[in-house]
């Protein structure tokens, strides 16, 4: 029996309506009820590639690449030539460590689309993971032609092309990364990548120096993996971080007095507090040029402080800095020395250690240790 068209027209406009919602959800960052929305706007109108679409895109902000490409496979089935569609099918491919399959979406949409600049900007990334530099540098290349975010887009180049660094990773680019990672951002850290730099960094702290800390900063406080570790040796203890996801998952630990959304160079140049201890884990592999840190640092550190922080080992020469293919910056001994003379900073300790895994090796790093304006200490494991 045929539909009544008045159904099938009612049909259409909850359908629409469903999508429409689901739109505002996602835009508003209610990302379960945007699903919903679109769910129910599918099972008004099954297959509609538009909707299929959003729903991909919305699985893939909720850290769900394998919904995501199911959904995306269906959205292509409707619309083959689809860009929008290739894009989450390609982007939850690459999540999913398909990193072969993912790139070959990305050149058919490229065959679609070749001035579409976040395909290029997705596939120079893959092919920097795949060590494929000179191929990455073009492709970077490409999506700056076609209108990429230059800040970022220079940075990503720089990682694989050699040449001169940026100063720091783009604010931009470090606060979307980590709002977007702080749902499993612990869970990947600890549990994938083996990542050790807050706990080795606190244990050789207080072996150096016990404390207690009278006002305790941590810097790049992230989801506040330092927190519970330091604040048995700290009265007072504030957090800065850039992202306000981590910043959220720090907030339910307790551990911290004061959380603030900040960058941290520009906080260390304006605040008014002092502090007796500034750490900093695995902070620094997104900054190269440390000299306006450690100019922040001394302006709020009180005498006799301790100011300690790891940093990615393998830079060498003159500059002490270089940007590597993972897009971290690494650090030379040499480096963190001559910046500590130029700050009026005795050095402690400088030890080395393991920081996290890599591609299942393990990466390499420098705990530093510092005091402000005291005598110099004999080094331990340096």
């Amino acid at each position: 029996m045929t539909e009544p068209a008045s159904a099938v027209d009612d049909r259409f406009e909850q359908a629409k309506a469903a999508f429409l919602d689901g739109l505002a959800s996602y835009q508003a960052g209610d990302l379960a009820r945007a699903e919903q929305h679109y769910l129910r706007s599918l099972a008004l109108l099954p297959g509609r590639a538009s909707t299929l679409i959003n729903l991909a895109a919305t699985q893939l902000r909720l850290a769900r690449p394998l919904d995501a490409l199911a959904t995306a496979e269906r959205a292509l089935a409707a619309d083959a030539e689809s860009v929008d569609a290739l894009l989450h099918l390609a982007t939850a491919l690459a999540q999913l460590g398909r990193l072969a399959d993912a790139l070959a979406a990305f050149d058919r949409l490229l065959e679609l689309d070749p001035a579409h600049a976040p395909a290029w900007s997705s596939r120079g990334n893959l092919l920097r993971e795949l060590q494929r530099p000179q191929e990455s540098a073009q492709a970077f290349r490409e999506a700056l032609r076609h209108g990429a975010d230059p800040e970022t887009h220079t940075y990503y180049l720089a990682s694989v092309a050699g040449g001169e660094a940026p100063p720091t990773a783009p604010r931009s680019y470090v606060e979307n990364l980590f709002d977007d990672y702080a749902g499993n951002f612990d869970a990947h850290l600890v549990g994938r990548l083996r990542y050790q730099a807050h706990r080795q960094l606190i244990d050789r702290l207080l072996a150096v120096e016990p404390g207690p800390f009278a006002c305790a900063l941590d810097l790049g406080c992230g989801t506040g993996l330092c927190g519970p570790l330091v604040r048995p040796a700290a009265q007072r203890l504030t957090g800065i971080d850039l992202s306000a996801g981590m910043l959220a998952k720090a907030g339910e630990l307790g551990a911290y007095d004061r959380l603030e959304k900040a960058d941290a160079v520009a906080w260390l140049g304006e605040t008014q507090e002092r502090h007796d201890l500034v750490l900093a884990a695995d902070v620094f592999i997104y900054v190269g040029d440390l000299d306006p840190v450690f100019a922040g640092v001394r302006r709020v550190i009180e005498q006799g402080g301790v100011f300690c922080f790891s940093v990615e080992a393998g830079a060498s020469g003159d500059g002490g800095f270089r940007l590597l293919p993972s897009l971290r910056y690494a650090h030379s001994r040499r480096y963190v020395e001559r910046l500590a003379e130029r700050h009026d900073f005795e050095v402690v300790a400088v030890q080395s250690g393991p920081v996290r895994e890599d591609q299942r090796e393990t990466v390499d790093g420098l705990y530093v240790f510092l005091r402000c304006g005291a005598p110099r200490l004999p080094q331990e494991g340096s």
